[in-house]
């Protein structure tokens, strides 16, 4: 596919998925500036490396494991994975859309181990079937259901 085209999938895929990628990013780096900077990170990212973009039918998956990346790394550049209590509530009461409504689910969630609270939440958070899942963290389907 030629290199405008790409660019308007792209650009127009993030405008129409922006909150779910967002979330996607919160989920992981748990503050609201460090998703945005990965957010930002990954469609620059995205944009630079059009053209590893297969097919565009796998630009969901794709992206994902962009913005996936991008969010480990910077938890592994800042040695950090959760974030305080105060700050979680800030968030709520600055009225920021979250669908981790159930402070008990996220209290959880965020007591897993990374590698299992990255599955749960691309599967039942973002609804993912397990391959893509798979696919997005690069690990095998059978650890997938494993760690599910």
């Amino acid at each position: 596919m030629e290199e405008a085209g790409l660019t308007n999938i792209i650009t127009e895929y993030v405008i129409h998925n922006k909150e779910q990628l967002y979330r996607l990013a919160f989920s992981y780096v748990k503050n609201q500036d460090d998703a945005l900077e990965v957010m930002h990170e990954s469609i620059t990212k995205a944009f630079s490396k059009k053209n590893t973009l297969k097919t565009p039918e796998y630009l969901k998956t794709w992206f994902y494991r962009i913005i996936v990346n991008t969010a480990m790394d910077m938890l592994r550049k800042k040695k950090r994975v959760v974030v305080s209590d105060h700050e979680t509530l800030s968030l709520y009461e600055a009225g920021i859309p979250d669908q981790y409504t159930d402070m008990d689910l996220q209290k959880a969630l965020n007591n897993l181990p990374i590698q299992y609270r990255s599955i749960v939440v691309l599967r039942y958070f973002e609804d993912l079937e397990i391959k893509e899942i798979a696919e997005i963290l690069n690990v095998n389907m059978n650890t997938v259901k494993t760690r599910l």
